[in-house]
Protein backbone atom coordinates (compact mmCIF):
# COMPACT_ATOMS: atom_id res chain seq x y z
CA UNK A 1 0.00 0.00 0.00
CA UNK A 2 3.09 2.35 0.73
CA UNK A 3 4.05 1.84 -2.49
CA UNK A 4 1.18 3.19 -4.41
CA UNK A 5 0.86 6.00 -2.69
CA UNK A 6 4.47 7.04 -3.43
CA UNK A 7 3.61 6.22 -6.98
CA UNK A 8 0.57 7.93 -6.83
CA UNK A 9 2.28 11.13 -5.21
CA UNK A 10 4.91 10.73 -8.06
CA UNK A 11 2.47 10.80 -10.86
CA UNK A 12 0.62 13.81 -8.99
CA UNK A 13 3.57 16.07 -8.86
CA UNK A 14 4.45 15.44 -12.28
CA UNK A 15 1.01 16.03 -13.50
CA UNK A 16 1.31 19.31 -10.97
CA UNK A 17 4.27 20.65 -12.85
CA UNK A 18 2.61 19.92 -16.25
CA UNK A 19 -0.58 22.04 -15.30
CA UNK A 20 1.10 24.78 -14.20
CA UNK A 21 1.44 26.32 -17.65
CA UNK A 22 4.07 28.93 -19.12
CA UNK A 23 2.73 32.03 -19.89
CA UNK A 24 5.60 33.60 -21.68
CA UNK A 25 4.89 37.36 -23.62
CA UNK A 26 6.44 38.06 -26.78
CA UNK A 27 6.36 40.68 -28.77
CA UNK A 28 7.08 40.20 -32.69
CA UNK A 29 7.35 42.52 -35.73
CA UNK A 30 3.89 43.19 -37.74
CA UNK A 31 5.70 43.48 -40.52
CA UNK A 32 7.39 40.32 -40.19
CA UNK A 33 4.25 38.56 -40.29
CA UNK A 34 2.38 40.63 -42.59
CA UNK A 35 4.99 39.81 -45.20
CA UNK A 36 5.29 36.52 -44.96
CA UNK A 37 4.34 33.64 -47.16
CA UNK A 38 1.50 32.48 -45.59
CA UNK A 39 0.31 35.94 -45.31
CA UNK A 40 0.78 36.66 -49.00
CA UNK A 41 -0.74 33.75 -49.37
CA UNK A 42 -3.97 34.07 -47.22
CA UNK A 43 -4.76 37.78 -46.80
CA UNK A 44 -6.57 39.64 -49.38
CA UNK A 45 -5.37 42.39 -51.03
CA UNK A 46 -8.56 44.32 -51.27
CA UNK A 47 -8.50 44.53 -47.51
CA UNK A 48 -6.13 47.18 -46.26
CA UNK A 49 -4.83 47.19 -42.43
CA UNK A 50 -3.66 49.83 -40.46
CA UNK A 51 -1.87 49.40 -37.05
CA UNK A 52 -2.26 51.83 -34.28
CA UNK A 53 -3.55 54.57 -36.82
CA UNK A 54 -6.15 55.37 -38.89
CA UNK A 55 -6.26 57.49 -42.11
CA UNK A 56 -8.58 60.44 -42.42
CA UNK A 57 -12.00 60.17 -43.67
CA UNK A 58 -12.43 56.38 -42.22
CA UNK A 59 -15.83 55.53 -41.85
CA UNK A 60 -16.80 53.61 -39.05
CA UNK A 61 -18.92 50.50 -39.70
CA UNK A 62 -18.09 48.50 -36.45
CA UNK A 63 -15.26 47.38 -34.00
CA UNK A 64 -14.40 43.64 -34.14
CA UNK A 65 -12.26 41.72 -31.93
CA UNK A 66 -10.23 38.80 -32.39
CA UNK A 67 -8.83 36.45 -30.27
CA UNK A 68 -7.51 33.20 -31.63
CA UNK A 69 -5.09 30.36 -30.31
CA UNK A 70 -3.12 27.71 -32.04
CA UNK A 71 -1.49 24.62 -30.91
CA UNK A 72 2.65 25.49 -30.03
CA UNK A 73 3.64 22.10 -29.20
CA UNK A 74 6.72 21.14 -31.01
CA UNK A 75 6.79 24.39 -32.69
CA UNK A 76 9.15 27.72 -31.57
CA UNK A 77 7.12 30.63 -29.73
CA UNK A 78 7.90 32.80 -33.03
CA UNK A 79 6.37 29.94 -35.32
CA UNK A 80 3.29 29.28 -33.32
CA UNK A 81 2.78 33.17 -32.50
CA UNK A 82 3.12 34.14 -36.35
CA UNK A 83 0.62 31.30 -37.22
CA UNK A 84 -1.69 32.80 -34.70
CA UNK A 85 -1.37 36.14 -35.19
CA UNK A 86 -2.00 35.43 -39.11
CA UNK A 87 -5.10 33.68 -38.07
CA UNK A 88 -7.09 37.48 -35.97
CA UNK A 89 -5.13 39.05 -38.94
CA UNK A 90 -7.92 36.63 -41.03
CA UNK A 91 -10.79 36.99 -38.96
CA UNK A 92 -10.68 40.37 -38.79
CA UNK A 93 -10.57 40.54 -42.94
CA UNK A 94 -13.61 38.61 -42.24
CA UNK A 95 -15.23 40.89 -40.34
CA UNK A 96 -14.61 43.36 -42.48
CA UNK A 97 -15.39 41.32 -45.95
CA UNK A 98 -18.90 40.16 -44.17
CA UNK A 99 -19.64 43.85 -43.33
CA UNK A 100 -18.76 44.89 -46.97
CA UNK A 101 -15.76 47.48 -45.18
CA UNK A 102 -12.61 47.64 -46.97
CA UNK A 103 -10.04 48.01 -44.27
CA UNK A 104 -9.80 47.27 -41.03
CA UNK A 105 -7.91 50.32 -38.59
CA UNK A 106 -6.13 51.19 -35.16
CA UNK A 107 -5.61 47.70 -34.67
CA UNK A 108 -4.64 46.95 -31.28
CA UNK A 109 -3.25 43.98 -29.55
CA UNK A 110 -6.33 43.50 -26.94
CA UNK A 111 -4.82 40.17 -24.95
CA UNK A 112 -7.02 39.68 -21.66
CA UNK A 113 -8.89 42.88 -22.67
CA UNK A 114 -5.90 45.22 -21.94
CA UNK A 115 -4.91 46.93 -24.61
CA UNK A 116 -1.52 47.65 -26.17
CA UNK A 117 -1.35 50.45 -29.40
CA UNK A 118 1.68 49.69 -31.64
CA UNK A 119 2.28 50.41 -35.45
CA UNK A 120 5.40 47.89 -35.31
CA UNK A 121 4.92 45.13 -32.85
CA UNK A 122 2.34 42.49 -31.90
CA UNK A 123 1.71 40.82 -28.68
CA UNK A 124 1.72 36.81 -28.04
CA UNK A 125 1.46 34.77 -25.30
CA UNK A 126 3.03 31.45 -25.63
CA UNK A 127 2.88 28.28 -23.24
CA UNK A 128 3.99 24.88 -23.21
CA UNK A 129 0.89 23.51 -26.07
CA UNK A 130 -0.59 27.32 -26.73
CA UNK A 131 -0.22 30.00 -28.49
CA UNK A 132 -2.63 33.02 -28.63
CA UNK A 133 -3.07 36.66 -30.28
CA UNK A 134 -5.78 38.88 -29.42
CA UNK A 135 -6.63 42.34 -31.93
CA UNK A 136 -8.95 44.61 -31.70
CA UNK A 137 -9.93 46.79 -34.77
CA UNK A 138 -12.46 49.04 -36.51
CA UNK A 139 -13.76 47.85 -39.23
CA UNK A 140 -14.35 50.89 -42.16
CA UNK A 141 -14.88 51.71 -45.85
CA UNK A 142 -12.42 53.99 -46.76
CA UNK A 143 -12.93 54.19 -50.63
CA UNK A 144 -15.93 56.18 -51.90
Amino acid sequence: MGRVVAVASIVLALFSSVCLARDTTHFFPIEEAMTSSDAKAKLNAGITFHFASSPSGAKVITSAVANRKTNAFGKSDEKACKWVFLSAMIALQDRAVKEGADAVTNIVSYYKKNERSSETEYECHAGAIMAGVALKGDIVKLKK
